[in-house]
């Protein structure tokens, strides 16, 4: 009789990947993209948010990039700006199929060290270095093309984070340089409109390169940088309301430059520093990060998103 146990094990190594997402299939579930960094800044991983485990190539972005970000309908991932040139492009890919970024169009100028949120239809990139900007860019994620304006930050400023819920946007942080200022200010918008950024409230501290994600009400900042070490603070805000930020937990140790994405429950922090640890919390509670396992090589200064990004399923 012959032996079958080749294609067991071949089954078997599939359904390890967990949801379905076996090589060439379509992929399942609550999907959070890594892409680029400081060390072969092309690559995307993927990971599937409700589980655990290492992530998985996942394609190619088109340039090499690092200090860019990412924002995400529940079918497409945008990848915008970044330190290598040409900064002011924008690519995308298709969440459920692995596979390459292609050419979406262009931000207003070029920046790094941005920050992006979303809704289901559109992307929202904010702040950067180009030098220090204010400015508020948009774009339709369904389409492609070129951002348009939407406003401006409250304050000029870098190295900001964002998330969002289906309907207001948060900016965290920045560095104003001159004068070498680290912010805690918390800006938001009302993403399907257009205008100038209000006032939110205050991070707990002074603070740069830490990352941001977010369920429909809670918004997420942790780690960062404070002018001295690295922290491990994961601090919340309810995103539907307006105030300060409070005490959420720890990271597993000190870690700046990483990058974070979300489901409706989970928020899921990754690289940083540099590192390859990914690491997640459950949003709706308190408390300190578990380990999920590892990006595929360390690398920091990356971009996230996923297809559920503010809790949308």
């Amino acid at each position: 009789m012959p032996s079958y146990s080749g294609v067991w094990t071949l089954t078997a190594q599939y359904q390890a990947l967990g949801s379905g997402n076996w090589p060439g299939a379509p992929l399942q579930g609550n999907i959070g993209l890594f892409a680029g960094g400081t060390s072969n800044g092309n690559v995307i991983d993927y990971i599937t948010i409700a589980s655990a485990g290492n992530a998985t190539d996942f394609g190619d972005l088109l340039t090499a990039q690092s200090a860019f970000a990412s924002c995400a309908s529940t079918t497409r991932g945008l990848f915008g700006g970044g330190s290598n040139a040409p900064a002011n492009t924008i690519e995308f890919v298709t969440i459920a199929t692995t596979g390459n970024a292609t050419d979406f169009g262009d931000l207003i100028l070029g920046l790094e060290n941005l920050g992006a949120c979303s809704s289901t239809t559109r992307g929202v990139f904010g702040g950067g270095f180009s030098p220090t900007e204010n400015i508020i860019q948009y774009v339709t994620i369904a389409t492609t093309g070129n951002a348009l304006d939407f406003g401006d930050l409250s304050e000029a400023r870098y190295s900001v984070r964002a998330c969002a819920s289906p309907t207001r946007g948060l900016f965290f942080g920045g560095f104003v340089n001159p004068p070498g200022t680290r912010l805690n200010t918390i800006d938001f918008i009302t993403i399907a409109t257009t205008g100038n950024a209000t006032d939110f409230g205050d991070l707990l501290n002074n603070i740069t390169g830490g990352a941001s994600c977010s369920s429909s009400t809670r918004g997420l900042y942790a780690g960062g940088y404070n002018g001295s070490i690295e922290v491990n603070v994961i601090q919340y805000v309810t995103i539907a309301s307006t105030g300060n930020a409070t005490d959420f937990g720890d990271l597993i140790f000190g870690v700046s430059n990483l990058a974070a994405c979300s489901n409706a429950s989970r928020g899921v922090f990754g690289g940083g520093s540099p590192s390859n640890v990914i690491q997640f919390v459950t949003i709706a509670t308190t408390g300190n990060a578990t380990d999920f396992g590892d990006l595929t090589f360390s690398r920091d200064s990356i971009a996230s998103c996923s297809n559920s990004s503010g809790g949308v399923q």
